[in-house]
């Protein structure tokens, strides 16, 4: 659930992209490198876990090589549209709007060729994209409706001369920003935040000379992190909802080990920018 909105096509990425201004194919290129380190880091926090506690992870029923072989090559395809999809941002063959068609088009091809895609499958697919795009519209048309209080109330500028009055150097009023995140996560949707807190925090970030990118990619890994923290994690409620027994507190034990997992990769990505900078970096280069 913290991995989805990192790793591209990620809706956080193009709302952000769209409140600052930014390049949406820059962006999705800056989430791939820190989407696969997290993955790691997760693979490596369950490894450890499991080491010390085998209980929590059982060994499954033993399959063959052909078996494994099989699935793989089920995988194969979905696998070779992301690749082209991406590849073809990478590469300067088309936009990421042109991107999305292109996905959009191998996947039901795929599903006509397979006889896999329904009528009513494509019907249902096709009202959640519409419910998505109408939900992103409204986010945006709101976000437009604030910027001009916060033009006239003057709050960007009192924010930034207040972290400019704490001395606390660039990557100390990065961590201050981050930090604000991470305790809104608590509370609000991280869309919501996004909204309320760019036309803020944006303009100081620009003044201290920060990369729009690099920080983007630092803010969507902070608001998921809100996601899992109490006192009112919303993933958290969300595995609540689907496993009724399990206590909230247990849940909340369970996913400490992930939260200080994702803690360890923000300061990675903190002390390293190339790591979210160099593909995006090397494609309009």
């Amino acid at each position: 659930g913290t991995l989805g909105i990192l790793i591209p096509p990620s809706t956080g990425f193009v709302i952000y992209a769209i409140l600052t201004e930014q390049s949406i194919g820059r962006l999705f290129l800056a989430g791939v490198l820190p989407g696969l380190l997290l993955l790691s880091a997760f693979i490596l926090t369950i490894t450890i876990m499991c080491w010390v506690r085998p209980a929590f992870g059982p060994a499954g029923p033993r399959t063959t090589i052909d078996e494994k072989s099989r699935k793989l090559l089920g995988a194969l395809p979905i696998l070779v549209v992301i690749l082209l999809t991406i590849g073809g941002i990478y590469a300067g063959l088309f936009s990421p709007t042109e991107a999305a068609g292109v996905g959009a088009g191998l996947v039901i091809l795929y599903g006509i060729v397979t006889r896999t895609l329904t009528v009513r499958a494509f019907w249902e697919a096709s009202k959640d994209s519409i419910v998505t795009t109408a939900t992103v519209m409204l986010i945006l048309i709101a976000a437009h409706m604030i910027n001009p209080f916060l033009a006239l109330s003057h709050i960007p500028t009192v924010v930034g001369e207040f972290l400019a009055g704490l001395e606390a150097g660039t990557i100390g009023t990065l961590m201050v920003i981050l930090f604000v995140y991470l305790v809104l996560g608590c509370f609000l949707e991280g869309f919501a935040m996004l909204v309320l807190t760019l036309p803020i925090f944006f303009p100081v970030i620009v003044d201290l000379g920060i990369d729009p990118i690099w920080f983007g990619v630092l803010v969507v890994l902070t608001l998921e992190m809100g996601l899992i923290s109490p006192p009112v994690g919303i993933n958290v409620f969300i595995v609540k909802s689907v496993a009724p027994k399990v206590e909230l507190g247990t849940i909340f034990r369970g996913v400490l080990p992930f939260w200080l997992a994702m803690i360890a990769t923000l300061a990675v990505l903190i002390a390293f920018p190339q790591i979210s900078l160099i593909l995006p970096n090397t494609m309009f280069n």
